[in-house]
């Protein structure tokens, strides 16, 4: 939850009221002492883009249980307090689908401004069975060629992915 959307001040207690800090207005505590600040940064999130070298180096979708008919997309997570993005995303795809990792090597970093998050890709080569975890309710394995981005969130890594792709057969 964004700082803005707070009544009361997770530290103290107090009424949080509103105040302009560093050009945005934020919420600030009103207690005596306590100096709390809701900044609303936003949570970092790893993304995988996970190429299954042991069939065909297909690309994994996933669709969340909470996510409607027919909508999939990267593999996802947030880091853990003390972790780096790489074994964040290595973790990530263990956890949720089994799979064990080769390599990860970045994508890019996008915003995702709905979720107040920012998205850490990467390109994930993982062999293994998929067994899917209470997070996501299926799977589809997509030939590279047949990949399309979308416009928003992980879409936007798998558009740079295929661009680099496309560059990466252009120097051989």
């Amino acid at each position: 939850m964004s700082g803005p959307a707070w009544r009361f001040c997770p530290r103290c207690g107090a009424g949080l009221g509103n105040e302009e800090l560093a050009g945005r207005v934020r919420a600030v505590c009103r207690g005596e002492d306590c100096g709390f600040v809701a900044w609303g940064n936003p949570l970092p999130v790893v993304a995988a883009l996970v190429q299954c070298e042991d069939r065909e180096g297909r690309i994994l979708l996933a669709r969340n249980r909470k996510w409607a008919e027919g909508k999939f997309a990267l593999i996802t997570g947030f880091l853990e307090s003390g972790e780096a993005p790489e074994d964040a995303v290595v973790r990530e795809v263990a956890e949720e689908t089994a799979l064990v990792s080769r390599s990860a090597t970045l994508i890019g970093v996008y915003p995702f401004f709905p979720a107040n998050e920012v998205v850490i890709a990467y390109h994930v080569r993982a062999v293994g069975e998929i067994v899917l975890n209470e997070e996501l309710a299926e799977y589809r394995l997509i030939e590279p060629g047949k990949l399309k981005a979308w416009e928003f969130g992980t879409g936007l890594a798998v558009r740079d992915w295929l661009a680099g792709r496309g560059a990466e057969r252009l120097h051989r």
